[in-house]
C-alpha cells in the first residue's frame, strides 16, 4: 500500500469511492452535488495545515483522507474512506491513514482535530476511538469546523 498527498489525480475515482461509500453502502443522503470539494481538493484542503492524501493499492484508489485548516491551530478530519475489503487491522489502510494525517498535523503544530460523522458508521467511531479522539458535543466543535448537514456525532483529538 502507497499513501500519497493529492498532486493533479483524477478525481473521479475519489469521488465514486467516497460517494460508493456514502450512499451505497451507508445509505446516507448526501450526493457528489452536495460535496464540491471533492472536484477542487487543492483549493478546499491544501492550504495552511491542511492537505489530503491517497491510499492505493498498486493502481487501485482504496482509501482517502483529508486535513482542513480552520485557522487557530484548529482543523477538521474529513473524508476518510476505505474500500469495504482493505478495512480492518490487518489490511492497515486506515490506520495508515490516520498515522499520516497526525504526523503531518503535529509537525504543523496544530492543537485540535475536530470532526463530525453519522450515526451509521459504527466501526468508524470505534476506530477515532482508538486512535485518541474523544467524543464531543456539537456545541463544543467551533464554528469555523466544516460539517456535513447529515453529521450527528462529533469527536476531538487534542494534541
Amino acid at each position: 500500500m502507497r499513501i500519497l498527498p493529492y498532486d493533479n489525480h483524477d478525481t473521479d475515482p475519489v469521488v465514486e469511492l467516497i460517494t460508493g461509500i456514502q450512499i451505497a453502502e451507508f445509505g446516507v443522503a448526501t450526493s457528489a452535488e452536495k460535496q464540491p470539494d471533492l472536484r477542487d481538493i487543492p483549493g478546499y484542503y491544501q492550504s495552511g495545515a491542511g492537505n489530503f492524501w491517497l491510499a492505493f493499492e498498486g493502481d487501485e484508489l482504496v482509501g482517502t483522507i483529508a486535513l482542513k485548516d480552520a485557522g487557530d491551530g484548529v482543523c477538521a478530519l474529513r473524508k476518510m474512506f476505505v474500500r469495504r475489503e482493505y478495512r480492518g487491522k490487518e489490511r492497515g489502510v486506515a490506520a495508515g491513514l490516520m498515522q499520516t494525517l497526525l504526523d503531518w498535523a503535529g509537525e504543523r503544530g496544530v492543537a485540535e482535530i475536530y470532526l463530525g460523522t453519522v450515526d451509521v458508521y459504527h466501526a468508524a467511531h470505534r476506530f477515532y476511538e482508538k486512535s485518541g479522539f474523544t467524543e464531543v458535543a456539537r456545541h463544543e466543535v467551533p464554528a469555523s469546523v466544516p460539517l456535513m448537514d447529515v453529521d450527528v456525532k462529533y469527536y476531538c483529538y487534542r494534541f
